[in-house]
């Protein structure tokens, strides 16, 4: 057993100490996550990468019933759910009446309304529960490869998957999301 392994297991089982030395272990890879998924979200945004990386952390191992992760690739899977899930929290926040969000906020030097791709991260978070009820493989393929950005080759090693599983689930996921979310424009993630 790797000690990476132990001190997942002994930070899900509550041990303060392993979670802290837990950090410096993952926190490279984590950021690296992060930064690429906070690339994505529109400018201006309100959380940055580190911010989303410390947030997710503290959502993994600072749980009473924290999860029992049982491989490095499980833990960022977890992370990539845990960063997605607060992104979307995040959006949802700012599209709330009392904060707003029935308002379009524009910005001065860009066209587009910042709160669309808010409404894009809502929709396709939706998409990705809905596929999860009937193909709970592709929608995980999807939340690491689009929320987290990895690679699908990385991706498929999380999962414990091959490439060739992961492209074609891929495919697969992309076709189904782009009716799901009307057809129009390109599927996330290109």
């Amino acid at each position: 057993m790797s000690n990476l392994t132990h001190l997942l297991e002994a930070a899900a089982a509550g041990d303060r100490q392993a979670a802290a030395d837990l950090l410096p272990l993952v926190y490279d890879e984590l950021r690296a996550l992060a930064a690429v998924r906070m690339a994505a979200e529109s400018p201006g945004h309100t959380l940055d990468a580190t911010a989303l990386v410390h947030e997710a952390y503290l959502r993994l191992v600072g749980q009473a019933d924290a999860a029992r992760w049982d491989n490095r690739g499980h833990f960022f899977a977890a992370a990539a759910e845990a960063m997605r899930r607060i992104l979307v929290d995040h959006a949802r926040h700012r599209r709330r009446q009392r904060h707003g969000g029935d308002r379009t906020r524009i910005e001065l030097n860009d066209d587009l309304p910042a709160d669309a791709v808010d409404s894009d991260l809502l929709a396709v978070d939706e998409v990705i529960d809905q596929m999860a009820e009937h193909d709970p493989p592709s929608a995980e393929l999807v939340k690491l490869h689009v929320f987290a950005g990895l690679t699908l080759d990385r991706a498929a090693e999380v999962l414990g998957i091959s490439s060739r599983t992961a492209y074609r689930n891929w495919a697969y996921a992309r076709a189904w999301m782009f009716r799901r979310l009307g057809g129009e424009g390109s599927a996330p993630g290109g």
